[in-house]
């Protein structure tokens, strides 16, 4: 997933912007927010767990972790009232700036087959929410400044 490929949430959403001409979401460095990606599981997926890939940098930072959340939301044909959200817990780790600004930083969160990722299936509809954990409800964030996101990649493990 790319950027552009976000659906924000109706608050507290990344915002689009652009670093020199790269489509990026920017993810405050004072308040939780959170981008929104939705798919299909590919036939080719073998039930495993699957590794979400954050491709990112910071905005001016060149220390300190920034924390990431990520939580899958199953949706399944006909059984799911998609007015409200169901998202799973989410799945969290930190990732320290990369030194030199502009540079990307690539962050992997895994997630076990099954209540982890909300019990997926081949060929379901999911949800990916990516969100910043701003204010270290699940561990440190104390980066400055905005995380740019770039890309999210998705792969069995």
């Amino acid at each position: 997933f790319t950027a552009q490929a976000n659906e924000p949430p109706a608050a507290s959403f990344a915002t689009l912007d652009t670093r020199n001409s790269h489509a990026v979401l920017d993810f405050d460095a004072a308040a939780d927010e959170s981008a929104v990606f939705r798919g299909v599981i590919s036939s080719g997926y073998g039930g495993g767990g699957v590794n979400v890939r954050l491709i990112w940098a910071a905005t001016s930072a060149t220390s300190g972790t920034c924390r990431w959340a990520v939580a899958w939301e199953r949706i399944p044909a006909g059984t799911l009232d998609i007015d409200a959200d169901s998202f799973a817990t989410a799945n969290t780790t930190g990732a320290t700036a990369d030194a030199t600004s502009g540079e990307t930083t690539e962050t992997t969160i895994a997630f076990a087959n099954g209540a982890e990722m909300d019990s997926l299936a081949v060929g379901e509809m999911f949800r990916l929410r990516v969100t910043r954990d701003a204010d270290g409800t699940s561990g440190t964030d104390d980066m400055t400044g905005d995380a740019e996101l770039l890309a999210v990649v998705v792969t069995e493990q």
